[in-house]
């Protein structure tokens, strides 16, 4: 019930709504071979044809179709997105649950690491790791994850140690619960609303770093379509057709756009539970997917370590 009132809540925000809206509307690209009008590789029509006709969004400097080129280079973007994420939060939210409740010489090894990841920009770690890894967008996606990890380690670890000392860890001890049960069954379920706030905001931020990596070079190579690539093999012909290098822009800002507006919406609807609770008379009950810390405060963290 506590999950379903939290969705009430976030479906009732003019901008969760929204960023829904935008959500759906990339995620189009996973339809892209169904509803493209033609082989993103193909060429189509004569070079930089404006939009409108048969190419409605014109075709590049190769004479390949903008759309369809668009709808297939989502698919790729927002893929290695989520895997990058998926790595990050699958490898920091173990380690930031053992380092926050365990306390021992294994937290102290594991935060000592992260800080030394940290001391890197979120990107020039990417660069780093896919310099080293070699060039390709398995190395891209890879190397994402990687410069993400930290950013769930520590949170993650924050939030556990203010959850150590509520009520309801203390009464789980008392009652001789395993610290792998106290951990999985009370701590992780009560701090799930800032783990979804975090994975949200990692995706945009993952959205943004993949694209400027395959804007560079690094991850897919021609002809395959992406939109950071297909930025970067336009961006020449910016005079002659605008339209080759714009669309695939708009699409990376409507994707990450859609990325925030989740976060930020998932993150007051939990706010707004976290304050009702305070202002009632109830006991130290906690329900499951109450924040610990502040949503925002998290995701102004993750933004500032992902920079």
């Amino acid at each position: 019930m506590a999950v379903l009132r939290s969705i009430g809540r976030f479906l009732r925000r003019p901008g969760a709504i929204a960023g829904l809206v935008l959500l759906a509307l990339i995620l189009v690209s996973v339809l892209g071979p169904v509803i493209a009008p033609d082989d993103p590789e193909a060429l189509v029509a004569t070079k930089l044809q404006s939009p409108g006709g048969a190419h409605l969004l014109g075709t590049d400097q190769l004479g390949r179709d903008v759309l369809s080129r668009v709808l297939y280079g989502g698919r790729h973007t927002l893929l290695s997105a989520a895997i990058a994420v998926l790595i990050a939060a699958g490898v920091g939210v173990p380690l930031g649950l053992v380092a926050g409740y365990i306390r021992a010489w294994p937290a102290a090894l594991i935060m000592r690491l992260m800080d030394v990841l940290l001391a890197f920009p979120g990107l020039l770690l990417a660069l780093v790791i896919v310099t080293i890894a070699g060039q390709g967008s398995t190395s891209v996606t890879v190397a994402i994850g990687i410069a993400f990890i930290p950013v769930f380690v520590r949170l993650v670890y924050g939030a556990v140690l203010s959850a150590r000392g509520n009520d309801y860890v203390l009464a789980a001890r008392l009652i001789a619960c395993s610290p792998a049960r106290i951990v999985l069954r009370h701590i992780l379920p009560n701090i799930s609303g800032q783990i979804i706030v975090v994975v949200s905001s990692a995706f945009g931020w993952a959205i943004l770093t993949g694209t400027i990596l395959n804007f560079l070079g690094f991850g897919v190579q021609p002809p395959t379509p992406e939109w950071g690539a297909d930025l970067a093999q336009s961006k020449d012909w910016l005079a002659q057709g605008w339209w080759a290098s714009t669309f695939p822009g708009v699409a990376i800002a409507i994707a990450i756009l859609a990325a925030n507006y989740f976060g930020d919406g998932w993150a007051a609807a939990s706010g707004g539970r976290r304050r009702r609770r305070r202002r009632g008379a109830g006991g130290p009950t906690v329900v499951a997917g109450t924040p610990l810390v502040g949503p925002a405060a998290v995701t102004a963290t993750a933004e500032e370590v992902m920079r």
